[in-house]
């Protein structure tokens, strides 16, 4: 009951919410409000460095280094809750992205993305900003939500998802577009 009760309170808080009303620190630990974003289309994907999905960095690269210029922007936001597999230092983090990958789009401070303890952001993306198709925790590393240019959650693919998945790549070009 106390479950239900606090799910229908966070849904009801995070309706009409946007991306924009939510602020994180980016990877060196500098506070960022993500109102910063306004105007663009914005990936959010939870990322680890020792995941089976890590490899998805080249393909997250290689999407933000075609579609940045057109407004897309790429936010990785590194989290430890799936079988521990960001256990590193911001610092870690970022060697590890900049120099194995050659991670160049925005990436941020670890944060919890599942269970009690989930930051404000992944509150809203998980609660589906309204649509109830998108409603539901993160089920794994490189979860990725897609949110238009109002700031507006528009779409979730699964882990599996490719970032150049023709599915993916027309959902972006569909928000880019508007």
């Amino acid at each position: 009951m106390l479950n239900t009760l606090l799910s229908t309170i966070i849904l009801l808080l995070t309706m009409n919410t946007t991306l924009h009303e939510f602020s994180l620190k980016d990877i060196d630990g500098t506070p960022t409000d993500l109102s910063a974003y306004k105007g663009k289309v914005v990936l959010i994907v939870n990322v680890a460095s020792f995941c089976g999905y890590t490899k998805q960095y080249t393909s997250l690269e290689k999407l933000y280094r075609t579609y940045s210029d057109k407004g897309l922007v790429i936010l990785g936001i590194p989290s430890n809750d799936f079988g521990e597999q960001e256990p590193g230092t911001e610092e870690e983090i970022k060697s590890f992205c900049s120099t194995k990958y050659d991670v160049t789009f925005p990436m941020f401070s670890k944060i919890v993305v599942k269970g009690d303890e989930k930051a404000p952001l992944y509150q809203w993306l998980t609660s589906g900003d309204g649509d109830a198709s998108l409603v539901g925790e993160v089920s794994w590393n490189f979860e990725k939500f897609l949110v238009g240019k109002d700031g507006k959650l528009i779409g979730r693919f699964a882990t599996k998802m490719e970032p150049m998945a023709p599915e993916l790549i027309s959902a972006i070009e569909t928000a880019l577009s508007h």
